[in-house]
């Protein structure tokens, strides 16, 4: 039987409902971790410099979908605790057009864009060119990408997060198959990738279209005829906006660190840094899925006025966080050498520096997810501004800040330093704001 919002959580059922989200996230890494051990391995260094590059730019077109889905699944989790079914489902609705739509205009205004952007970053020659192949065929099922990130939120808000997992599990496995097919049997290299990719996020994005389409689909959500109206997209968006500006601003972080690491080391800096980002990504997931999962229970609450959930879900979040943040610290530390080796193996030099990287910046994971679980939970709250204000904090101010101070003390360890350094400093920022909320809230 499926745990309806409107419960109480204890550790087990909080754990069993964030569950599959946390797996999901998890997976999401996993086959990008395959996309870039074929890649690298397969279609050479460059082409991963290249994927290394332009992803941030995708990510950034894209940022609309994580926008919508977490803003958007607040509001209407938030809108059905107050007992307002049809206006929830209406909202729903609007929110899933709107994406369209935006993915349409998106996919246009991008193949305009890839080329200027990357060439400002610093890439040139086969870098630029693979990367500006890559991007382009990934701007085709851009709208498909942008739903498929608003559905892992609202599956989960419409108390189907199984469901979730298993598409997110489905579009994993298409991609992973299709990168040893277009990859490594017909040598495609970084065409192939992209394609792989592209595909693998249709299936994540319409399968979850074509399940809201059917009005008796088993949740208080489907799709209805309804006009665009501004209020709910403006809602949703001012909600989700620390979601967005999350990744704008790491899309702006990973640009300076690449323009950095060119600078200092050449291309074989972004290789490095790539390594991290899929490494890292993979322990990050467990902190971005459980407050993912955890999030339309709190706005259930919230909009139903229930304080005393309220206090039990945000004192159980800490301590789940607490005792996650150990226990992935030492399995990143532990299992480095042989991730790193997965990915670079063939080549000492680059696999030394990759697993200096991998070690110094895998300190962020006893800090992090507290930042993560503060942003996550403001949004909750349908406080759009705060939830930024941490997002922007760790990124924007602090990180970019420390990308181009730490390296004069510290050489090339300065750059695996700067995030663990601006995710300490943010810590602060989450626990004042905290407490100038506390009263507000009522979270402790």
């Amino acid at each position: 039987m499926a745990i309806k919002l409107s419960e109480h959580f204890n550790y087990k059922k909080l754990l069993k409902f964030t569950f599959p989200t946390i797996i999901m996230m998890i997976f999401n890494s996993l086959y990008s971790i395959v996309d870039g051990i074929f890649i690298s391995n397969f279609a050479g260094s460059d082409a991963l410099a290249a994927v290394n590059i332009v992803w941030p730019i995708i990510m950034v077109f894209t940022g609309i979908g994580y926008m919508v889905g977490s803003g958007g699944s607040a509001l209407v989790s938030k809108t059905l605790g107050e007992d307002k079914k049809e206006k929830a489902n209406k909202y729903f609705s609007i929110l899933i057009y709107f994406d369209i739509l935006m993915g349409i205009i998106i996919s246009i205004i991008g193949r305009f864009l890839l080329r200027p952007i990357s060439v400002l970053i610093g890439a040139k020659d086969n870098v630029l060119e693979y990367g500006i192949i890559y991007g382009n065929i990934l701007l085709f099922t851009i709208t498909a990408f942008i739903l498929q990130k608003t559905f892992q939120s609202f599956l989960v808000a419409a108390e189907r997060p199984k469901f979730g997992l298993i598409i997110t599990v489905m579009a994993g496995v298409t991609n992973m198959f299709l990168d040893f097919l277009l990859i490594f049997v017909f040598k495609l290299g970084i065409k192939g990738a992209a394609f792989a990719t592209g595909i693998s996020q249709c299936i994540g994005g319409l399968v979850p279209l074509i399940f809201f389409m059917y009005k008796d689909n088993g949740t208080h959500y489907h799709l209805i005829k309804t006009k665009l109206e501004i209020k709910p997209i403006w809602k949703a968006c001012l909600n989700g906006l620390s979601e967005m500006m999350m990744l704008i601003s790491l899309s702006i972080v990973n640009t300076l660190y690449n323009y950095q690491l060119l600078r200092m080391v050449g291309s074989g800096g972004i290789v490095a840094y790539g390594i991290i980002q899929y490494v890292c990504y993979v322990f990050e997931c467990f902190f971005s899925g459980y407050s993912n999962g955890s999030a339309p229970i709190v706005s259930f609450h919230y909009g139903a006025k229930n304080i005393d959930e309220l206090k039990n879900l945000f004192k159980r979040g800490l301590i789940i966080i607490f005792i996650s943040s150990l226990i992935l610290f030492g399995l990143a530390e532990i299992t480095s050498s042989f991730l790193t080796k997965i990915f670079v193996g063939y080549d000492q030099e680059l696999y030394d520096m990759s697993l200096t990287a991998v070690r110094i910046y895998s300190i962020i994971f006893l800090i992090t997810g507290y930042n993560v679980y503060g942003s996550s939970i403001f949004t909750s709250l349908n406080n759009g501004i705060v939830s930024a204000i941490i997002s922007v904090s760790r990124t924007i101010i602090f990180e970019t800040t420390m990308i181009f101070i730490l390296p004069i003390f510290f050489g090339l360890n300065g750059i695996w330093m700067a995030v663990s350094v601006a995710e300490s400093i943010t810590l602060i920022v989450t626990l004042i704001l905290f407490l100038l909320n506390r009263k507000k809230y009522q979270y402790f």
